[in-house]
């Protein structure tokens, strides 16, 4: 299984969601905690070009927000993504 990280914050609702969602799925995670540190924040967001929290990678592979996980996993798709090639 690909690993999954989530850059997130402790107050933002779309973490709490995105993250509620893959251990519902019993996916295993490692999160990032930006809030304490605005430069890995920036660094972050240019390195993906997103500006807003959760910022949610498969692998090597950046796919977007909760609504962008969410999406996968209605469509069917989000199980397939995870698995290692």
């Amino acid at each position: 299984m690909k690993t999954v990280t989530i850059y997130s914050t402790a107050v933002c609702p779309y973490c709490q969601r995105a993250k509620q969602l893959l251990t519902d799925l019993k996916v295993p995670f490692s999160n990032v905690d930006l809030s304490q540190d605005t430069g890995l924040w920036e660094k972050t967001a240019q390195k993906y070009n997103w500006q807003t929290v959760p910022m949610i990678v498969i692998g090597e592979e950046f796919i977007g927000g909760f609504d962008d996980l969410n999406k996968l996993h209605q469509a069917g798709e989000l199980m397939k993504k995870l698995q290692a090639d």
